[in-house]
C-alpha cells in the first residue's frame, strides 16, 4: 500500500474513530476486541483491489451518485436467469438493452440442499454455491459489470446462519465458544419467557422461535426456520467476524450490500426482539466501517414496515445508517388498488412518502422474489368500510382469480386457517391477466392485460426513489408451476414466481407483434423518458393530485422549472380525469400530442405522462 493510499485510509479512520469506539464500547465494553476490529479493517483495506479503491474515491467526490434519474435495477436468481455466474456475464449485453445499471443477484452463497430458504440459510459466507461458480467467477462478473457501468447488489444475511455453518456444527457438538455465538438454553424456562412477547414469523410452516436439539439436550433460537440459527450479537466475536465477512464480500467488487432482516438482529428478553435501539447501533457501526474501508458501497436495508416507520433505519443527517430502504407497503397497497380500483389509500401512502426528507432513497418495485403480505393501513381502510380480515380474504381471493372480476392467477403462501391470514405469490404478468389471456387465447383480453402491466410500471417509475424490475417482468413472464415437481421446492409456493428465464421468449423483444416485444419496447420507451427528464431525479418535488375519479391516480413531479403530471387508470373502463390549471398546454411524452389541462381521456388501464409546456 502506497503512502498516499495509507494517508487516505488514516484520514477516513480518524474521521470516524471516536464515534465508532464510543458505540462499540457502549455495546460491548471490550477494548481488545475493538482493537482487533480496527486491525481487521486495515487488513481488508490493504487487500482491496486498486480498481475498487479508485471507484471509492470517485464516489466519495459524488456522494449522491445513486440518486440520479438513470438508476434502474433488476433482481434475479443467477441459476434461473443464466445458469451460473459465467452465464450472467454472457448476458450483460441483454441487461444493457433493458437499460439496467444495477443488478441484485439473489442469494448465491453456499447453502444446504433442501434447507436453504431460497438461499437465506448460509453455511459459508466466503463460498459460492458450486452450481453457480466460485468467488473468482464473482470477481470476474463484478469487474465485467463495472466496465459496463452496472452496479452489483448481493444479500448479506446477518441475523442467522445455516445449521450447517462451521460455527453451528461446533456448537452442536457442545463447544461452549461456539454455543455462545447463538442462543442456547438447556430447558424451556427462558425460551418460554421469550415466546410471551416475540411474534412468530411463520406460524403455520415454522411455529415458535426455538428448536429442540436432542443430541445436546438444548434449545436454540430459530426465528425463521429450524435450520436457521439466530446469531447472538451480544457476543463481540459475532459482530467482528460478521464484519470481516461483510468486508470480504465488499472486496469481491460488490457495490450494494442488502442487509437481510435488519430489525431482527438484536434480541432482548421481554421485548418483541424487533427494531431495538441496539440494531441501530450495529447498522451505524457497519456504515462507518464501510466508509473507512470501502466507501464506494451502499447499504440497503430490508425493513418490512410502513415508510414512516422504516425512516429510523436511514439514521440522521449527522449519523446516517442505511443509504436505501425498500418501499414495501406502497408495493402491497398498489396491488390493493388493482383489486379495488380505488386509489384513495395509495394516494395517502404516496403522500406520506413524498412528505419525507428527499435525502431518503426508497427502492420501488411491483414484484420481488418474496410473497406479498397484506400489511396495509387498516386504520384508514376501516373508515372506508373495509374490515381487516374480510379484506385480506378478498385480496387473496381476487388474486387467485376467484373474486372481483379478476383476471389474476397465483397461489397463497403460509395460509393460516385459524386467523384466515395468508400471503400471495405470483408474477406481475400473471397478476395482470397475461397468463389467463394467453391460456384462453383471447387477444382482446391480452391487449388489456399488457396495457395494465405497462401502466403499473409507468406508475412505479413516477414514484420517488429507484425503480427495480423483477427479472422476467421485462418480457411479461408468467407463473411457473413446475416447482411442484421438485421435492425441495414443492412446499414453498413462492417458487411459482421464481421460474427460469425463458430465453426463447426473450428472442421476441424486437417483435412488437408478440407480448414480449410489446412489453419490452414500451418499458424501454418509459425507461428512456425517465433517464432524459430531470423531474425523475430523486431530489425532485413529488405530490399527488385529485383527478375527479377514484380509479385514476394523479402524480406530479417538478425539478427546477420543469413539471410532469402522470395519470394512471386502475380500472378496466375508459375514464375521464381532471388535470389541474385548466387550459394549460402539456405535451404527452409518449404520443407527442398536445393536451390541454382540464378533462383528459384515459383508456382502460391507460396512463399519460404530461409535460408542462
Amino acid at each position: 500500500m502506497g503512502k498516499k493510499s495509507e494517508e487516505l485510509y488514516t484520514k477516513r479512520f480518524e474521521r470516524h474513530f471516536d464515534e465508532l469506539r464510543w458505540l462499540y464500547m457502549e455495546l460491548y465494553d471490550n477494548g481488545s476486541m475493538f482493537a482487533e476490529l480496527c486491525d481487521g479493517m486495515k487488513a481488508f483495506y490493504e487487500e482491496r483491489a486498486d480498481a475498487l479503491r479508485k471507484l471509492d474515491c470517485e464516489r466519495e467526490k459524488q456522494p449522491d451518485w445513486y440518486k440520479k434519474n438513470d438508476m434502474l435495477g433488476m433482481m434475479f436468481y443467477i441459476d434461473n436467469f443464466a445458469g451460473n455466474m459465467k452465464g450472467v456475464e454472457s448476458k450483460l449485453d441483454y441487461l444493457e438493452k433493458c437499460n439496467v445499471n444495477y443488478i441484485h443477484l439473489m442469494p448465491f452463497l453456499d447453502t444446504p440442499k433442501g434447507r436453504s430458504d431460497g438461499g437465506y440459510a448460509v453455511s459459508d459466507f466466503r463460498k459460492v454455491q458450486e452450481k453457480l461458480g466460485t468467488m473468482e467467477d464473482l470477481e470476474d462478473l463484478t469487474a465485467a459489470c463495472h466496465r459496463k457501468k452496472i452496479n452489483v447488489c448481493m444479500d448479506f444475511v446477518m441475523n442467522h446462519t445455516s445449521e450447517d455453518h462451521e460455527w453451528a456444527k461446533k456448537a452442536r457438538k457442545g463447544d461452549g465458544e461456539y454455543m455462545s455465538r447463538y442462543f442456547f438454553f438447556n430447558n424451556r424456562e427462558i425460551p418460554d419467557m421469550y415466546e410471551k412477547t416475540v411474534p412468530q414469523v411463520f406460524p403455520t410452516t415454522a411455529p415458535g422461535n426455538f428448536t429442540w436439539l436432542p443430541e445436546i439436550d438444548h434449545y436454540v433460537m430459530t426465528s425463521f426456520y429450524p435450520y436457521q440459527w439466530d446469531l447472538n450479537y451480544r457476543n463481540p466475536r459475532v459482530f467482528n467476524e460478521m464484519m470481516y465477512n461483510f468486508l470480504y464480500l465488499a472486496n469481491r467488487g460488490i457495490d450494494i450490500i442488502r442487509i437481510d432482516a435488519v430489525p431482527y438482529i438484536w434480541k432482548e428478553l421481554g421485548t418483541q426482539c424487533r427494531n431495538l435501539k441496539q440494531v441501530h447501533t450495529i447498522v451505524r457501526m457497519m456504515r462507518m466501517i464501510a466508509e473507512i474501508v470501502c466507501p464506494g458501497i451502499l447499504l440497503l436495508g430490508e425493513v418490512v414496515m410502513e415508510p414512516e416507520k422504516v425512516v429510523p433505519y436511514f439514521g440522521t443527517v449527522d449519523k446516517p445508517e442505511c443509504h436505501m430502504l425498500y418501499n414495501v407497503t406502497t408495493m402491497a397497497t398498489t396491488w390493493h388498488t388493482v383489486a379495488t380500483r380505488d386509489v384513495r389509500l395509495l394516494k395517502r401512502q404516496l403522500d406520506i412518502v413524498n412528505g419525507l426528507p428527499k435525502e431518503y432513497v426508497f427502492l420501488n418495485y411491483l414484484r420481488c422474489h418474496d410473497d406479498i403480505g397484506w400489511g396495509l393501513d387498516y386504520g384508514t381502510l376501516q373508515t372506508e368500510g373495509f374490515g381487516e380480515r374480510s379484506h385480506k380474504q378478498y385480496l387473496n381471493d381476487y388474486f387467485q382469480g376467484y373474486a372481483g372480476n379478476s383476471v389474476s392467477r397465483g397461489e397463497l403462501y403460509n395460509a393460516d386457517p385459524v386467523t384466515g391470514d395468508a400471503r400471495f405469490c405470483g408474477t406481475t404478468a400473471s397478476m395482470c391477466g397475461i397468463e389467463k389471456a394467453g391460456f384462453e387465447q383471447d387477444e382482446e383480453a391480452m391487449e388489456q392485460a399488457v396495457r395494465m402491466d405497462v401502466m403499473l410500471h409507468a406508475y412505479m417509475f413516477m414514484q420517488s426513489g429507484i425503480p427495480v424490475l423483477y427479472g422476467g417482468d421485462e418480457i411479461g413472464q408468467v407463473n411457473d408451476y413446475t416447482y411442484k415437481d421438485d421435492p425441495d421446492k414443492a412446499q414453498d409456493s413462492r417458487y411459482i414466481h421464481r421460474g427460469a428465464m425463458n430465453w426463447k421468449l426473450a428472442e421476441n423483444i424486437t417483435d412488437d407483434k408478440t407480448v414480449e416485444g410489446r412489453i419490452f419496447q414500451q418499458l424501454g420507451r418509459l425507461e428512456k423518458i425517465r433517464k432524459s427528464e430531470n423531474v425523475f431525479m430523486t431530489e425532485a418535488d413529488a405530490w399527488t393530485f385529485e383527478t375527479g375519479d377514484k380509479s385514476v391516480l394523479g402524480i406530479g413531479r417538478a425539478y427546477g422549472k420543469e413539471t410532469l403530471l402522470g395519470l394512471f387508470n386502475f380500472s378496466e373502463y375508459d375514464k375521464t380525469a381532471l388535470v389541474p390549471e385548466e387550459g394549460t398546454p402539456y405535451t404527452d411524452l409518449l404520443s407527442k400530442e398536445t393536451v390541454k389541462a382540464g378533462a383528459v381521456e384515459l383508456p382502460a388501464y391507460g396512463f399519460r405522462y404530461l409535460k408542462k409546456r
